[in-house]
């Protein structure tokens, strides 16, 4: 059984201990280090609202997690001089729940909604209006006598955050006038997010352990400060508590996190296509099954990176494992053509 904490290091996704990085989360765009494109835009977008007095146009950031989209929601707020409430998807289970929220904004306001794919059908439907006319339709009594009612509600700005694009409904995505991608970090940006988080966690790190950590932290800044946290605590306890190249190296491999930011479970999925499957194809539901994991972690958590890398390839036929991966786990590669061959092809 892999340790629960070693699996999920890696996975951008928030933790119970990630409260400590609201301290480390930059507060204006001036603070915020990386996504330069991202950034240009909104300071356009916020200038030009701030000029004409109006509410900014709705916001959609999506993107893997841990990138900083709930962190951009909250620059937006400060910028802007407002206040923000924060809610999520699965959070609003009816339309009444959505009704109370969107009557208790002023004008100006910031809605932010995490994982706003995750939105019923019904609630959509009195978002739309709200969104586009910055009116609440609501029904009053029932049966015959019933009637509907059109509240106004002051201009506000809905910030939507997802990691899965492709699940959001047309109608919604068309409503949001601003929809921004949120790319990996290089190894540049994660080194100074690195360093300004040391800096506020008064952990003293030489230059070659912020690099080391920043190498492996899979080009997320989430994983790249709960990873900090962590060779501190090592440091800490095993060395002087300064976090050296040799420090983050022996905190990060006791996590077994090799060179390249893989875990146990990334190496797990390659050895398993490599090693069972002959390199592939072999299909996602087969390699959850084969590892014991979910698809949709293995699809929303690990692959990502492992695509980036281009340590797998996604084919009409399934996962295969590249030379690259081959070369990084040690196994002599069986190219694809001699894959084929075993199976009695020309």
């Amino acid at each position: 059984m892999v340790d629960k904490e070693k699996e999920n290091i890696l996975s951008g996704q928030r933790q119970s201990d990630d409260p400590v990085d609201n301290a480390l989360r930059p507060t204006s765009l001036k603070e915020l280090i990386g996504q330069s494109q991202v950034k240009e835009n909104l300071q356009i977008q916020i200038h030009a609202a701030k000029n004409r007095k109006e509410a900014l146009e709705h916001v959609l950031f999506y993107g893997p997690p841990g990138l900083g989209k709930t962190t951009l929601a909250h620059i937006l707020a400060v910028e802007m001089g407002v206040n923000i409430k924060v809610t999520s998807g699965p959070a609003i289970e009816r339309a009444g729940d959505l009704a109370a929220i969107l009557t208790n904004l002023r004008a100006g306001d910031i809605l932010f909604i995490d994982e706003v794919h995750r939105l019923g059908r019904q609630v959509e439907e009195i978002l739309y209006p709200a969104m586009e006319d910055y009116a609440l339709d609501i029904v009053i009594g029932k049966g015959p006598a019933a009637k509907s009612v059109r509240l106004k509600l002051p201009r506000f700005t809905v910030v939507g955050a997802t990691t899965r694009l492709a699940l959001l409904t047309a109608p919604l995505r068309a409503r949001f006038g601003a929809v921004y991608r949120l790319d990996y970090y290089d190894e540049k940006a994660l080194g100074d997010i690195i360093r300004r988080g040391a800096r506020l966690l008064q952990v003293p790190a030489d230059e070659e352990g912020i690099v080391e950590i920043a190498r492996r932290a899979r080009g997320t800044p989430r994983i790249a400060l709960r990873m900090l946290r962590r060779v501190r605590d090592y440091a800490e306890v095993k060395a002087d508590g300064r976090i050296s190249c040799d420090v983050a190296e022996a905190g990060l491999n006791l996590m077994n996190i090799d060179g390249m930011g893989l875990d146990e479970m990334d190496r797990r999925i390659l050895l398993t296509i490599i090693d069972k499957y002959n390199g592939g194809p072999v299909g996602l539901n087969t390699i959850a099954a084969s590892v014991s994991e979910e698809a949709d972690t293995i699809m929303d958590v690990v692959e990502p990176y492992l695509l980036q890398l281009g340590f797998i390839d996604r084919t009409a036929q399934g996962r295969v494992a590249t030379q690259l991966a081959y070369e990084h786990l040690g196994r002599p590669y069986t190219s694809p053509k001699s894959q084929l061959d075993l199976f009695g092809e020309e």
